[in-house]
C-alpha cells in the first residue's frame, strides 16, 4: 500500500527524512486565503486507496485548525484508505477540567473534533496532566513517540557526568525515563505556584551530587520562569551551572535570555517544533515509528 505525506507545517529537513523513513510520496496541494478570510484548498496528488498521513505543527493552533479539518475531509471524499494525523506538539491539553463555572474544558473538544477528522493520530509526550492516556478523550487510535531516548542520546554525546532534574513533580515521568536511559541519578524538585507567572522552587537535593552537571528536563518550557528559578537555586546551592531541555519549546519572547540569565550553560529542545534550540532530533524516531506502527492496519 502507498503512503501519502501531507505536510501542513512541520519543516523541511523533518518531512524529508520521513518520507525517506516510510518511503512515501510527498503530497502536492494548493491552499490560499480569500480576501474575506476563508481558506481555499486543491490537492493535486492522486491519493484514491493511499494511505495518508498529515503532518501538522501545533503552535498557534487556532490559526491552523480549520485547514487540517478540511485537508482531512477532502482526502476521505478523495477516496484515501485512512488519514492519520502525525503532530509532534499536541496542542489544547492545557483545559482538563473545569476550574470555574462556565469554563470550556477544551482538551475534549479539541478532542472530540479531531477524532471525527482522522482515522489515528500520533505524538510526542503530550501533556498528560489529568488524564491518563490519550484514550480518555481521543476516540481513534493513538501512538505516543516519547522524546526520552532522544534526549538521552543527546545528553549521553553533549554532557559529561550529568544528574537529571525535574523542576517539578509533574516532570518525573520524564526524568525518570531519561536518567534510566542515560544511566545517571535523577532528582526531583518542588514548585509552589502562585499565578500563571509567579513560582517558587525548593530543592530536596543530596550532597553527593554535587560535582555532577545538573540537566533540568521538562515537558513543556513556555515563559521558563519555573526552570528559570530552579537555575537559579541550583547556583546559589553552589552547583554547576545547569544544561536547560524542554521537549516543546512553546518558548516566549524572553524565555531563553531568562533562562541564560539565570545561569544555564546552554538551553535546548527537542524538534517537536521549529526553534532555534532544538537541537534534539526526532525525525528517525518518527519515522521509525510510522513503519512499525499498527495505526494503519487498525483503519
Amino acid at each position: 500500500m502507498s503512503r501519502v505525506i501531507i505536510n501542513m507545517g512541520l519543516e523541511a529537513k523533518v518531512v524529508s527524512e520521513l518520507l525517506a523513513g516510510i518511503n512515501a510520496e510527498l503530497a502536492e496541494f494548493e491552499s490560499r486565503t480569500f480576501p474575506d478570510g476563508e481558506t481555499y484548498q486543491n490537492l493535486i496528488t492522486e491519493v484514491s486507496d493511499k494511505e495518508c498521513i498529515v503532518l501538522a505543527n501545533g503552535v498557534q493552533p487556532d490559526s491552523q485548525f480549520l485547514s487540517w479539518i478540511f485537508m482531512a475531509n477532502n482526502l476521505k471524499e478523495l477516496g484515501a484508505k485512512s488519514v492519520g494525523l502525525l503532530i509532534p506538539y499536541l496542542p489544547y491539553m492545557r483545559q482538563d477540567i473545569r476550574f470555574k463555572p462556565g469554563e470550556c474544558v477544551t482538551s475534549r473538544h479539541f478532542a472530540r473534533m479531531i477524532s471525527d477528522a482522522f482515522d489515528w493520530m500520533m505524538t510526542t509526550d503530550p501533556h498528560l496532566h489529568r488524564y491518563n492516556a490519550l484514550s480518555e478523550i481521543y476516540t481513534i487510535p493513538t501512538q505516543i513517540v516519547p522524546a526520552a531516548p532522544a534526549i538521552a542520546r543527546w545528553i549521553k554525546a553533549s554532557v559529561e557526568n550529568p544528574v537529571i532534574i525535574g523542576p517539578d513533580i509533574e516532570s518525573q515521568q520524564w526524568v525518570e525515563e531519561v536518567a534510566s536511559l542515560v544511566g545517571c541519578p535523577f532528582e526531583v524538585l518542588l514548585k509552589e505556584r502562585s499565578g500563571d507567572r509567579e513560582v517558587s522552587v525548593s530543592l530536596p537535593l543530596r550532597d553527593d551530587l554535587m560535582e555532577y552537571t545538573p540537566v533540568l528536563v521538562d515537558d513543556i518550557i513556555s515563559t521558563g520562569r519555573t526552570m528559570a528559578e530552579a537555575v537559579t537555586n541550583l547556583i546559589k546551592c553552589g552547583w554547576q551551572p545547569p544544561v536547560c531541555i524542554g521537549v516543546h519549546p512553546l518558548f516566549s519572547d524572553e524565555c531563553v535570555e531568562l533562562l541564560e540569565h539565570a545561569g544555564a550553560q546552554r538551553v535546548v529542545s527537542c524538534n517537536t517544533l521549529v526553534h532555534p534550540t532544538a537541537a534534539i532530533e526526532l525525525s528517525a524516531d518518527w519515522s521509525e515509528a510510522l513503519k512499525q506502527s499498527s495505526l494503519m492496519d487498525a483503519c
